[in-house]
């Protein structure tokens, strides 16, 4: 395997699992880049561009992008998070405030905060949305706002998988008169320098490669590469949270369609390269080649307080949550107790550690079957940590 790319000394491990993700992992095309202290100090990519790639394929090349799915989140909550830190955006208000018509049956009192932490109540559809009718941001806000509450807001956390990003998504519409993708390119991706996209651009589509699914040789021994039965249950029960909040859009589209990659799907579509998900994390804690330091150190710790822990009751495993992001867990293992970030179902991965001053991030053509700790993102953050 020729790996490309460089890596600063005494990051060496994390080139080593690198390379042991495409020899034994099933890594076909993939790219990792690391931060510390806003300098680059690993940045590889390896493999094909394409994950069905031959011999004759394209290679990966340094701005190869690709589909980070629930990685997305980190990036969309980050939009919230900046509205709340210029004074635009109360994180204890009614969403209703900002949404009127979100306050049908119920739902007065799911506050902004619920929305983020995965306490809002609302991670399924009871009519889940057609592929057509997903692409359309104020189509899934629609549905978003006739749902019924399933638990009570603030009493309870469950993955509001795709639910998520029509939420946020309309939020910030409401409070800037801007598509939360346009909002993303304006004010966080334009102004840190970051090569990612939520509502890919034409002119960009060629960087992006092929994705599909992947299969390690035998098991590979990472976290949730051999789920729990109760977790695989709830995963083939029809009639359960877990399978329709995952089934809020039936059939779920293609992610290599053209259609389905430019449009603003803030849970779920958004394209990045590694070092541009690196980059936007470095950014949030501190400044990165002269750009901005996004969140201020209030912001930071309102991002990274725990706001839900325990049994999740989409997930069927303990999860954490702070504010948008994923919390440092038996779930998604990140670097420390300090780490915060996201993970995407079947493998790409961002987040930041403050104390390190580490910012990850890692994309891959090639979706195996993890939630939310793959295997071969686990594996670099390993070769992360022994490096400090």
């Amino acid at each position: 395997m020729d790996v490309n790319g460089t890596v600063a000394e005494g990051f060496e491990p994390v080139r080593e699992a690198f390379v042991r993700n495409f020899e034994v992992l099933g890594d076909r095309g993939a790219a990792v880049a690391v931060y510390r202290d806003g300098r680059l100090v690993v940045d590889l990519w390896a493999g094909t561009k394409d994950v069905d790639g031959t011999a004759d394929s394209a290679p990966w090349e340094r701005g190869t992008a690709q589909i980070v799915r629930s990685a997305t989140k980190g990036v969309a909550a980050a939009a919230l998070l900046l509205l709340h830190q210029r004074g635009l955006l109360d994180l204890d208000a009614p969403v209703g405030e900002y949404w009127p018509e979100f306050k049908a049956v119920g739902k007065e009192r799911v506050l902004v905060r619920h929305v983020l932490s995965h306490r809002a109540g609302l991670p399924v559809l009871d009519r889940p949305l057609t592929p057509g009718e997903a692409l359309d941001p104020l189509r899934g806000a629609e549905a978003v706002a006739r749902q019924a509450l399933v638990w009570e807001p603030g009493t309870d956390h469950g993955y509001h998988a795709l639910t998520y990003g029509w939420l946020l998504g309309e939020l910030v519409r409401r409070v800037t008169g801007r598509g939360v993708g346009e909002w993303i390119a304006e004010e966080i991706a334009g102004p840190v320098g970051a090569d990612l996209w939520v509502g890919l651009p034409a002119a960009e589509a060629g960087r992006v490669g092929r994705s599909g699914r992947v299969e390690a040789p035998g098991n590979a021994g990472g976290l949730r590469s051999r789920p729990k039965r109760s977790v695989a249950e709830a995963y083939d029960d029809p009639a359960s949270l877990t399978r329709r909040a995952f089934a809020a859009i039936t059939p779920f589209p293609d992610q290599n369609d053209p259609a389905y990659r430019a449009a603003a799907l803030p849970a779920t579509n958004g394209i990045a390269t590694a070092e541009g998900l690196a980059r936007f994390y470095a950014s949030l804690v501190g400044e990165v080649g002269g750009g901005p330091r996004l969140f201020t150190s209030e912001t930071l710790a309102a991002a990274r307080a725990e706001e839900s822990a325990g049994p999740d009751q989409v997930l069927v495993i303990n999860t954490r949550f702070g504010l948008g992001y994923m919390l440092h867990g038996s779930a998604s293992p990140f670097l420390d107790a300090g780490s915060f970030g996201h993970p995407g179902r079947g493998g790409s991965l961002g987040f930041a550690d403050p104390e390190s001053g580490i910012a990850f991030g890692y994309v891959t053509n090639g979706f195996s079957k993890t939630v939310t700790a793959d295997p071969r993102a686990q594996a670099l953050v390993r070769g992360v940590r022994a490096a400090l």
